[in-house]
C-alpha cells in the first residue's frame, strides 16, 4: 500500500512551524524595535553631522528634560552631553526606582549620600539639576574627558564606561538644544485615546494645560497662550536675538515628550511635525515663524 499521503503530511508540518516562527520574529521585532538600532516600532532619533542617536520615546523624554534644565541654567551643551552620557550609562536614560545599595533615578543617585529624598532624586528636574551642582564645581569640566569628569561627579567604580556613551550624546544634547533646526523627530505608530473636555477660563483643555506646567516647569518657559478655539493648541512665543534656535530647542522639547504628554502635532519656523506615521519636519503653509511654537496635544 502507498504511504505517500503521510509523507505529504510529515512535509507540511516543518513548512507550517517556518511560517509560524517567521510570524513570531515579526511581532517580536515591532515590539522590541526600538531596542538594538530597528526603526519599525514607536522611536525617536537625533540627526547632527551626518551621525543619528536612536531613542525610544521613554528616554528621547528623559535626555529632553535633561537637555532643558541644561539650557533653562545657561549651560553649556557640553554639559547636557555628559549628563545624558552619565545617564545612559546608569540607567539606559530610565528613572528606574532601584539600583545598587540605595542608588536611584536617572544618576543612580544616592539619598545616603545627600544627592537629596527618594522623591526627590525621583524626580528627573530635580536629579538633573543635583547633577549639574556639581558638575559645574568641576573645575574644567568643559575640556575635561567625560570620564574623568563623570567620575569627579558619580564616583563610578568604571568610569571608562561613560566614554562609550560620548558621541550619541553629543548629537542628542546638540539637537535638543536647538542648534539642529528640525533634526529631532519621533515616530509614534498610536495616537492618545482621550475624553472630549472643554477649555477652561485660560482657553486651554486640561490636557494643553499639563503641557503648558510641563514645559514651565522643565524648560522655563511659561507664558503659553491657547491657540485654538477647542483649547487643545498652545503658543508659545520666544524673543531676542536666540529666539529661533530658542524655539527649536522648545520645539524638539515637545516631540521627544509627546509620548507622555499626549501631544500630536508641534509647528514652529515654517514647519510641522505630526505624531502618526511622521516622516519629520515637514514644511506646512501657515506654520509659525522663528520663535513661536506651536503644540498641539489629541483632540477630544
Amino acid at each position: 500500500m502507498s504511504r505517500a499521503p503521510a509523507v505529504g503530511r510529515s512535509r507540511a508540518v516543518p513548512v507550517l512551524l517556518v511560517l509560524l516562527l517567521l510570524v513570531g520574529g515579526a511581532v517580536w521585532a515591532w515590539a522590541h524595535a526600538s531596542e538594538g538600532g530597528l526603526l519599525l516600532g514607536d522611536h525617536c532619533e537625533a540627526t547632527a553631522a551626518g551621525a543619528t542617536a536612536d531613542l525610544d520615546p521613554e528616554q528621547a523624554g528623559n535626555a529632553a528634560i535633561i537637555t532643558a534644565v541644561a539650557v533653562r541654567r545657561g549651560l553649556p551643551a557640553r554639559a547636557a552631553s555628559i549628563a545624558i552620557a552619565t545617564a545612559m550609562q546608569e540607567s539606559k536614560l530610565r528613572n528606574v526606582e532601584y539600583g545598587d545599595r540605595d542608588s536611584l533615578g536617572l544618576f543612580q543617585q544616592r539619598p545616603s549620600q545627600g544627592w537629596g529624598t527618594r522623591a526627590e532624586i525621583l524626580d528627573p528636574v530635580h536629579a538633573t539639576n543635583s547633577f549639574y551642582d556639581a558638575l559645574i564645581a568641576v573645575k574644567g569640566y568643559q575640556t575635561m574627558p567625560i570620564g574623568e569628569v563623570a567620575q569627579k561627579v558619580q564616583r563610578s567604580a568604571h568610569p571608562s564606561a561613560y566614554a562609550d556613551h560620548e558621541p550619541s550624546a553629543r548629537v542628542i544634547a546638540s539637537v535638543l538644544s536647538g542648534y539642529s533646526p528640525g533634526a529631532f523627530t519621533c515616530a509614534l505608530h498610536t495616537e492618545p485615546s482621550v475624553a472630549r473636555t472643554a477649555p477652561g477660563q485660560d482657553g486651554l483643555d486640561p490636557r494643553a494645560r499639563t503641557v503648558a506646567r510641563a514645559a514651565a516647569a522643565e524648560t522655563g518657559r511659561d507664558g503659553a497662550v491657547a491657540a485654538s478655539t477647542d483649547g487643545t493648541a498652545l503658543r508659545f512665543s520666544l524673543a531676542g536675538a536666540d529666539a529661533r534656535r530658542d524655539g527649536w530647542s522648545l520645539a524638539h522639547w515637545a516631540v521627544a515628550r509627546s509620548e507622555a504628554l499626549g501631544i500630536v502635532s508641534v509647528a514652529t519656523d515654517g514647519r510641522q511635525w505630526r505624531r502618526h506615521g511622521s516622516t519629520g519636519w515637514n514644511p506646512m503653509p501657515g506654520a509659525p515663524q522663528p520663535g513661536s511654537v506651536v503644540v498641539r496635544v489629541a483632540p477630544g
